[in-house]
Order: structure tokens, then C-alpha cells, then sequence
């Protein structure tokens, strides 16, 4: 099966996926490939299974650790890990006091 997805959300992807493995924790991943009209996939991922990541660009995006945590958390859910939007990098700042 061959997913193509934008090299940063893999990049993310990647992170998530390979933690998981590496604590031994199968998992469900579902993705949506509606430009494509394949319309929603759901693979069942395992230690038997060989992955590949296989990148279109030489650099690795930099990783947005917030997301990785919405991803972690969707992976460890009733439905698995599923593509998620980016939140932004840090939180927003808080609003000042106007004491």
C-alpha cells in the first residue's frame, strides 16, 4: 500500500509511528486521499509490517513538538492515529494585564 502524503506531515508521521513500534504498540492509521478520489484508508500497523518513508525533498522539516503530541494522542485513540492540522509551534502568548 503507498500513501503519498506532504513530506512534513510524513516527517511527523515518521516521529510517531517509529516510537510506537519501538514500544511495541500496533496501531490503526487512517488518512483521507480525496484529490486523489480514493476517498479513506485505514491500515493496521504492526513490528511485522516493513515500513518506508520515502521523502520528494533533500532537507528534513523541522519538527513541531505540539503536534506530535495531538498525534501521540490520536494514535493512542479508539480510532488511531490519524492526520491531524498543525497547531502552531508554541503556544500563543498570553494576553498582559492592563492593571
Amino acid at each position: 500500500m503507498t500513501a503519498s502524503i506532504d513530506d512534513r506531515i510524513l516527517a511527523h508521521l515518521q516521529v510517531v509511528m517509529l516510537a510506537k513500534l519501538r514500544r511495541g504498540e500496533p496501531f490503526a492509521f487512517t488518512w483521507n486521499e480525496n484529490a486523489n478520489g480514493l476517498g479513506r484508508t485505514t491500515i493496521w500497523i504492526h513490528n511485522a509490517i516493513s515500513l518506508t518513508f520515502q521523502y520528494y525533498g533533500g532537507k528534513t522539516p523541522p519538527i513541531n513538538s505540539r503536534w506530535i503530541q495531538s498525534l501521540v494522542r490520536s494514535s493512542n485513540s479508539v480510532g488511531g492515529l490519524e492526520i491531524l492540522p498543525e497547531p502552531p509551534a508554541s503556544p500563543p502568548p498570553a494576553p498582559e494585564s492592563t492593571l
